[in-house]
């Protein structure tokens, strides 16, 4: 080629991206082919000028006006002719002709008109008549053919779609042949040649590979030297950029993450801010200037990094097809879901680093989305963050933005975006001030005070352990402890406002029972002047009758949860709970209410072992009778933790050991049909389920109802063994649960009594049947003509 563009240099590229270059050098060569066009056509218009000049001979000029003598003569004749003789003419006619001749206005004037020869005529001249009888010639232009599209249907109808067939004009096209065959003389290129499948394979295998080292080889320097080798950050983030049709998903892939890992290794553990005009005007030491050039240049590519993530997402969103086609829209989904895991690792691993809002912000709408697998993606990183975060500075922001999300929504959200409020750390909030005032912090002694009160000596000493007492405080971090309360203070503000706001506004909606169950983890933190009132909602959630079994168990324990906090000093008698459960603790079975067990264990646990000083011994005996009947017709596990329970409560409640006794025990017949257990008397009946549960298949069944069979001893042969006693009834369900359709532990296989001794059919028969089966089986059967006529006539005759 004779034009060879530089390569230009690496300082160039690092200050104009590659992108911008090449659309440089592409409208300068576009200028270029131009300009060089319109020369070549003016100078062919000359040469072609030139030509005509020389071939053609000089016409002689003529008046255009004058007519041919010859053409004149015989129009003349004609006109002789036509006209009729003065002879065949009437004397009164041809003194009217004559007259006629002498008037000018003869020549110029309509003979069937009747208006007088000097008439005025501008009264009676109309401008746009005479203007519309002048012929005029019209450009006659070509037909276009037209192509007929599919038609449009519409409200009013269906409206046809056509397309003018674009018409080739002959002589351009061969212009533009010519041109190209000069451009072809003067530029000879190789030509392109056509690579089979197999080839474009190993030419793309061979790219990615080049691709692959250069974008190792960036990443190395950076993690070797980040300080020294921070321009290369910007190199690595320009090949999100790539523009190879062939690669180009497959290497920005490969970028996002490159890029997210450094990050995360070369971000420090500090937020950078910005520098003020005086610090930057103050002169500083080359390290501290180096650093500071890192820590701009740093912020900056993560900025844009970030930019470049919400950009994929966008365009995901959107789905737009960019204008270089380089990357399909198949190809966007694969691109935004590894832009959204870049986004989730960077909310986790950099939660202290700037920009953390800016993420936050991005990720929260991505957690309702209708894509499932960016849902729970977005979703588990929240609650990962929220498990991790000591301090709650970022589950704050989180909280804020997702309350803010779901309020503008109109509560129509995921629940799963309510669930991982189940994963924030808050187990103590700051108490009202009243309660503050009375363990007030220990204040030091003025100098004024210590020299009316002390002694020099004493001064001395009391100095010495004041500034001990400091140090000791800076320690402990003090300071961080009461921030820390302030933060998940304002957190649990929050979301209580989200929970309560839903429960006065979308009591239908399917987040219910996502609020009530972040209410019953939550609700020990409750301020006391809400508590009134949220028993009374809840409450009437459960009369309504339109929740479900658990959403109905989720109200029972957030009751019970307020209870047990700061309500221990509230005179509340929550019979209308106790007796709800008891009423509905049947509808558990092996089915698909097998899932509420472990809500109901949880209840109980909550109700009656944490409440054992405000529950009567009726109420314990008649739970007790209950939870026995229940554990026949669930699943092995739901019974373990069932009994587990009852051994419970039997030991919290020691005189409910009249139940394994089978003498009555005051007036009254137990009435297991009544709905309140304080009046069932329950204290005339005895544990009889125990004896049938003894015989129960599964092995921890049988060991836990002989156990309780012999009074839940925690000694002896009766005793259980430690794995079985220490652990909770709920941990127990977990442990024992079939959920992978096996039995846990596995049965063992019953082998026969009797070895190589097999029992054949004919010895379960008597012998007197079986030598009667032999006879008929033996005679032959005879065949005898059917004779239904006599029937026929017998039946007649009677």
């Amino acid at each position: 080629r004779r034009n060879k563009k530089q390569i230009p240099s690496f300082r160039k590229l690092i200050k104009t991206s590659k992108v911008k270059l090449e659309n440089k050098l592409k409208n300068k060569q576009f200028k270029q082919q131009s300009t060089l066009k319109k020369y070549r056509k003016e100078q062919r218009k000359l040469r072609q000028a030139v030509k005509d000049a020389v071939s053609k001979k000089p016409i002689p000029l003529e008046n255009p006006k004058e007519k041919r003598p010859g053409k004149r003569i015989e129009r003349e004749e004609e006109e002789e002719e036509e006209a009729l003789p003065l002879d065949m003419m009437d004397e009164d006619d041809l003194q009217l002709m004559k007259d006629l001749g002498q008037r000018a206005s003869f020549l110029t004037r309509d003979l069937s008109s009747s208006e007088p020869v000097h008439a005025k005529k501008r009264k009676h001249e109309h401008i746009v008549d005479k203007y519309e009888k002048i012929p005029r010639t019209l450009q006659t232009a070509p037909e276009k053919e037209l192509i007929h599209l599919l038609p449009i249907k519409d409200k009013s109808g269906i409206i046809p779609q056509t397309r003018e067939k674009p018409v080739t004009d002959s002589n351009k096209d061969e212009e533009d042949q010519e041109e190209e065959r000069e451009l072809e003389e003067e530029i000879i290129e190789d030509p392109i040649q056509e690579l089979t499948i197999e080839e474009h394979l190993i030419e793309r295998k061979k790219k990615l590979q080049e691709k692959k080292m250069h974008i190792a080889a960036l990443a190395s320097a950076i993690l070797s030297d980040p300080e020294s080798n921070i321009k290369k950050l910007k190199e690595l983030r320009s090949m999100l950029m790539e523009q190879d049709p062939d690669v180009a998903v497959t290497v920005r892939k490969l970028v996002i993450v490159s890029l997210m890992e450094l990050f995360k290794d070369i971000t420090p553990s500090y937020k950078i801010r910005p520098l003020t005009e005086a610090e930057k005007s103050t002169k500083t030491r080359k390290e501290t200037q180096k650093l500071r050039e890192f820590e701009e240049g740093l912020v900056s590519q993560y900025k844009f990094y970030l930019e470049n993530l919400e950009q994929m997402v966008k365009d995901w969103k959107q789905r737009k097809l960019k204008k270089s086609n380089v990357v399909s829209l198949k190809a966007y989904k694969g691109l935004a879901e590894v832009a959204v895991k870049s986004l989730c690792e960077l909310l986790v691993a950099l939660p202290h680093f700037n920009f953390h809002n800016n993420i936050i912000v991005l990720i929260v709408p991505l957690m309702n989305d209708m894509s499932k697998s960016i849902s729970e993606m977005c979703c588990e990183a929240v609650k990962k963050l929220f498990k991790q975060d000591k301090l709650g500075q970022a589950s704050l922001g989180v909280i804020k933005v997702i309350s803010g999300f779901v309020k503008g929504r109109n509560y129509e959200v995921r629940p799963e975006m309510l669930k991982t409020f189940l994963c924030l750390r808050i187990k103590e909030v700051e108490v009202k001030k009243d309660t503050e005032d009375i363990n007030k912090p220990k204040k030091f002694m003025t100098f004024k005070e210590k020299r009316k009160s002390l002694s020099r000596m004493q001064r001395k000493w009391k100095k010495a352990e004041e500034k001990l007492e400091r140090e000791l405080r800076e320690a402990e971090a003090s300071e961080s402890t009461e921030k820390k309360l302030k933060l998940h203070t304002e957190t649990l503000n929050i979301v209580f406002v989200t929970y309560f706001r839903i429960l006065k506004k979308a009591q239908r909606s399917p987040l219910l029972p996502a609020v009530l169950e972040g209410l019953a983890k939550f609700a020990h933190l409750i301020n006391v002047e809400f508590f009134d009132d949220l028993l009374v909602v809840l409450h009437t959630l459960i009369e309504s009758g339109d929740l479900s079994y658990q959403e109905s168990l989720h109200c029972v324990q957030t009751a019970f949860h307020i209870l047990s906090g700061q309500g221990d000093v509230l005179n509340i008698d929550p019979m209308k709970f106790y007796t709800h459960l008891y009423k509905t603790l049947f509808k558990l079975h092996a089915g698909a209410t097998n899932e509420g067990v472990e809500i109901v264990l949880q209840c109980l646990d909550v109700m009656l072992t944490k409440r054992r000083k405000q529950v009567s011994q009726q109420r314990a005996l008649a739970f007790i009778k209950r939870l026995c009947t229940l554990a026949l017709h669930v699943l092995p596990n739901s019974s373990i933790g069932i009994l587990a329970t009852t051994r419970i409560l039997m030991h919290t409640f020691p005189k409910t050991d009249l139940l394994l006794d089978s003498e009555s025990q005051g007036s009254g017949v137990f009435l297991p049909e009544l709905d309140e257990p304080e009046y069932c008397n329950a204290q005339n009946t005895a544990l009889w389920e125990l004896h049938t549960l003894r015989r129960h298949y599964h092995p921890i069944v049988q060991r836990f109802a002989a156990h309780l069979i012999a009074g839940a001893p925690s000694e002896g042969s009766g005793a259980l063994k430690p794995e079985l006693s220490r652990r909770s009834a709920a941990e127990l369900f977990e442990a024992y649960s079939m959920a992978e359709m096996t039995f846990n532990p596995p049965v063992e296989s019953s082998n026969p009594k009797i070895k190589g001794k097999v029992l054949q059919g004919d010895s379960f028969l008597n012998e007197d049947l079986n030598q009667l089966i032999k006879r008929y089986s033996s005679e032959v059967a005879t065949e005898s003509p059917l004779d239904f006529t006599k029937y026929l006539k017998t039946s007649l005759h009677q």
